[in-house]
Protein backbone atom coordinates (compact mmCIF):
# COMPACT_ATOMS: atom_id res chain seq x y z
CA UNK A 1 0.00 0.00 0.00
CA UNK A 2 1.39 3.40 -1.08
CA UNK A 3 0.60 6.21 1.50
CA UNK A 4 -0.22 9.84 0.67
CA UNK A 5 0.26 11.74 3.19
CA UNK A 6 3.09 13.72 4.45
CA UNK A 7 4.55 11.08 6.54
CA UNK A 8 6.87 10.06 3.31
CA UNK A 9 7.76 13.35 2.03
CA UNK A 10 10.93 15.48 3.01
CA UNK A 11 11.00 19.44 3.10
CA UNK A 12 13.21 21.07 0.60
CA UNK A 13 13.62 24.59 1.45
CA UNK A 14 13.46 27.35 -1.19
CA UNK A 15 15.54 30.07 -1.21
CA UNK A 16 14.88 33.12 -4.07
CA UNK A 17 18.36 34.26 -5.97
CA UNK A 18 18.99 36.83 -8.40
CA UNK A 19 21.60 35.44 -10.17
CA UNK A 20 21.40 31.52 -10.21
CA UNK A 21 25.17 31.21 -11.92
CA UNK A 22 26.21 33.46 -8.57
CA UNK A 23 23.98 31.60 -6.21
CA UNK A 24 25.15 27.97 -7.42
CA UNK A 25 28.78 29.08 -6.90
CA UNK A 26 28.37 30.27 -3.68
CA UNK A 27 26.20 27.52 -2.46
CA UNK A 28 28.98 24.73 -3.88
CA UNK A 29 32.22 26.66 -3.49
CA UNK A 30 32.05 28.79 -0.32
CA UNK A 31 29.46 26.58 1.59
CA UNK A 32 30.61 23.25 0.27
CA UNK A 33 27.08 22.05 -0.81
CA UNK A 34 26.65 19.96 -4.18
CA UNK A 35 24.05 20.39 -7.30
CA UNK A 36 21.49 17.47 -7.14
CA UNK A 37 20.25 18.65 -10.57
CA UNK A 38 20.25 22.08 -12.62
CA UNK A 39 18.81 21.89 -16.15
CA UNK A 40 20.84 22.36 -19.46
CA UNK A 41 18.00 24.03 -20.85
CA UNK A 42 15.72 26.94 -20.65
CA UNK A 43 15.15 26.66 -16.96
CA UNK A 44 19.54 26.83 -16.23
CA UNK A 45 19.04 29.77 -14.96
CA UNK A 46 15.57 29.55 -13.11
CA UNK A 47 16.01 26.58 -11.17
CA UNK A 48 18.58 24.62 -9.29
CA UNK A 49 18.00 21.70 -6.49
CA UNK A 50 21.57 21.83 -4.03
CA UNK A 51 22.23 19.65 -1.03
CA UNK A 52 24.41 20.61 2.29
CA UNK A 53 24.77 18.01 4.62
CA UNK A 54 21.32 15.99 4.71
CA UNK A 55 19.38 19.23 3.38
CA UNK A 56 18.20 19.94 -0.01
CA UNK A 57 17.37 23.29 -0.85
CA UNK A 58 16.01 24.31 -4.23
CA UNK A 59 17.29 28.06 -5.96
CA UNK A 60 14.75 29.66 -7.50
CA UNK A 61 14.35 33.21 -9.63
CA UNK A 62 10.81 34.47 -9.70
CA UNK A 63 9.59 36.11 -12.38
CA UNK A 64 9.12 39.21 -10.59
CA UNK A 65 12.29 40.38 -9.20
CA UNK A 66 11.65 41.76 -5.76
CA UNK A 67 13.53 44.18 -4.18
CA UNK A 68 15.46 42.05 -1.77
CA UNK A 69 15.43 38.13 -1.54
CA UNK A 70 13.64 36.65 1.58
CA UNK A 71 15.08 33.58 3.54
CA UNK A 72 16.27 32.84 6.71
CA UNK A 73 18.06 29.42 6.86
CA UNK A 74 19.85 27.90 10.27
CA UNK A 75 23.08 25.45 9.65
CA UNK A 76 23.47 23.95 13.00
CA UNK A 77 27.17 23.01 13.42
CA UNK A 78 29.12 21.24 15.93
CA UNK A 79 31.96 23.97 16.20
CA UNK A 80 30.56 27.40 15.40
CA UNK A 81 34.25 29.08 15.68
CA UNK A 82 35.72 26.76 13.12
CA UNK A 83 32.68 27.20 10.56
CA UNK A 84 33.18 30.90 11.17
CA UNK A 85 36.71 30.79 10.11
CA UNK A 86 36.68 28.21 7.65
CA UNK A 87 33.89 30.60 6.25
CA UNK A 88 35.69 33.84 6.82
CA UNK A 89 39.15 32.01 4.80
CA UNK A 90 36.52 32.00 1.88
CA UNK A 91 35.70 35.36 1.94
CA UNK A 92 32.11 35.58 3.74
CA UNK A 93 31.77 38.33 5.76
CA UNK A 94 30.00 38.00 9.15
CA UNK A 95 27.77 40.70 10.80
CA UNK A 96 28.61 42.26 13.75
CA UNK A 97 27.24 39.83 17.01
CA UNK A 98 24.78 41.47 18.95
CA UNK A 99 24.22 41.18 23.06
CA UNK A 100 20.55 39.26 23.38
CA UNK A 101 20.81 39.45 27.00
CA UNK A 102 22.60 40.50 29.93
CA UNK A 103 24.54 36.95 29.49
CA UNK A 104 25.74 36.81 26.13
CA UNK A 105 28.91 36.68 25.46
CA UNK A 106 30.41 39.10 22.17
CA UNK A 107 33.37 36.59 20.46
CA UNK A 108 33.97 38.53 17.40
CA UNK A 109 30.95 37.64 15.13
CA UNK A 110 29.30 34.98 17.21
CA UNK A 111 27.19 35.90 20.17
CA UNK A 112 27.51 33.24 22.57
CA UNK A 113 24.62 32.70 25.11
CA UNK A 114 24.37 29.59 28.38
CA UNK A 115 22.30 27.60 25.52
CA UNK A 116 24.57 28.17 22.11
CA UNK A 117 26.20 30.36 20.27
CA UNK A 118 24.84 32.02 16.55
CA UNK A 119 26.74 34.31 13.98
CA UNK A 120 25.00 35.33 10.89
CA UNK A 121 25.98 36.11 7.11
CA UNK A 122 24.61 36.90 4.32
CA UNK A 123 24.72 34.63 1.22
CA UNK A 124 25.87 36.04 -2.13
CA UNK A 125 22.20 36.80 -2.92
CA UNK A 126 21.77 39.23 0.65
CA UNK A 127 19.81 36.24 1.94
CA UNK A 128 20.47 36.06 5.72
CA UNK A 129 21.99 32.83 7.15
CA UNK A 130 22.69 31.92 10.97
CA UNK A 131 24.90 29.58 12.28
CA UNK A 132 24.21 27.63 15.44
CA UNK A 133 25.82 25.85 18.25
CA UNK A 134 23.77 23.99 20.67
CA UNK A 135 25.43 24.28 24.50
CA UNK A 136 27.85 22.33 24.98
CA UNK A 137 30.88 25.10 24.40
Amino acid sequence: MVSSGLSDSYVATLVTVKNMDRAVKFYTETLGGKVLYRDEGEMKDYWASLQIGDTEFWLVVPDVKEKRTLAYWTFVVKDIRAAVKDLQAKGVKFQRAEKNTKETKIEGPVAVEPFGAEAFFKDSEGNLLMLWQTTGM
